[in-house]
């Protein structure tokens, strides 16, 4: 049995499980419009992610058919995912902020082979060790493999403008857009009952992950940290009163949820700068001494390759507010205080 909540006003949340993810599932909201039912994200393509969707639109008296339209709060594939295959079933428009979307058509045509080329060189210039770039040498000696996660996702046929209501029939759902965790992500905010769906971008017990926007063909240097705070400043301020996130629950305190964000961001790169006065490091070595949700030594190869970037991530803001600077010369690239 899917464990749909119904919070009220035409606003339901399914549960869709994510395969072999310690955050379980992600809340699908569901929201009832003059036009029919729409999606807020889709989950994880999975055939059981996709069943418990179905189920959970069931048990909220519509269907998968049904389906009016699909908002994606950002591209990661436990949200956008099933987003294909909810179109295909019911003719859906798909919408997404302009970012996110382009990240999309960037995906679909790479090769898998180019983002493994692209990754080993950005984990080399991190600093990594050899015993971790093995495996990907050998993946992409070996022609493996030929497909990864969120390579194929839809294409959506919509924008989502910042600051516009998005166009519901009866109902006024105003984007926020909230870069940081991706370079699009959005948050919608449903004036006439002052709730948020935040996605990824406010949970009430995580931090959601903070890494470089990357990408082959991207030559911008990006400040995703930088843009994230920005964008919990302005959650702050809209003061919505009530979160309904893409993880965990729903919850009340915005504001106070923002401050501990703000906090908890700015103590670690206190943190960081206080490791890189002692002696210089490189983003691999930052990343070892952090501190994580278990001790680096049990955390698994994928997720090392998350825990740099968001190390790099830290560094970037450190360098861009002149707390911290490149050693010339070095190579790897190591940081030192300012």
């Amino acid at each position: 049995m899917v464990r749909v909540t119904d919070h009220g006003g035409g606003v339901w949340s399914i549960p869709v499980p994510i395969p072999d993810n310690p955050l379980g599932h992600t809340l699908v909201h569901l929201l009832d419009t003059d036009r029919g039912p729409v999606l807020i994200d889709t989950g994880w393509d999975d055939p059981d992610s996709y069943a418990a969707l179905e189920a959970g639109l069931v048990e909220a008296g519509t269907s998968v058919a049904e389906v009016h339209g699909v908002l994606i709060t950002h591209h990661h594939p436990d949200h956008h995912g099933l987003s294909a295959q909810v179109r295909e079933v019911s003719g859906a428009w798909i919408a997404m902020h302009e970012a996110d979307a382009d990240v999309v058509r960037r995906t679909r045509s790479a090769e898998p082979a180019r983002w493994m080329s692209f990754m080993t060189a950005k984990l080399i210039a991190a600093g990594a060790p050899e015993e971790h770039l093995a495996p990907l040498r050998a993946a992409r000696a070996a022609g493996r493999p030929t497909t990864l996660p969120g390579l194929r996702p839809a294409l959506p046929d919509r924008d989502i403008e910042p600051g516009e209501l998005v166009d519901l029939s009866g109902r006024r759902l105003r984007a926020i857009w909230t870069p940081g965790h991706t370079p699009g992500h959005v948050c919608l905010f449903l004036e006439e009952s002052r709730r948020l769906f935040s996605g990824d971008h406010l949970l009430p017990g995580i931090s959601p992950h903070i890494g470089l926007y990357e990408d082959p063909d991207d030559e911008v240097e990006t400040d995703p940290l930088g843009d994230y705070l920005a964008s919990l400043e302005r959650i702050g301020r809209l003061n919505p009163d009530e979160v309904l996130p893409a993880h965990q629950y729903a919850f009340k305190d915005a504001a106070g949820r923002v401050r501990e964000l703000l906090d908890h961001h700015e103590e670690r790169l206190a943190g960081l700068a206080a490791l890189i006065s002692d002696a210089p490091r490189t983003p691999w070595q930052l990343a070892e001494v952090m501190e994580w949700n278990r001790p680096w030594e049990q955390i698994p190869f994928g997720s090392r390759n998350i825990a740099v970037s968001e190390a790099e991530a830290h560094l970037r803001r450190l360098v861009k507010a002149g707390r911290a600077e490149a050693v010339p010369g070095s190579d790897p690239v190591t940081y030192q205080a300012v």
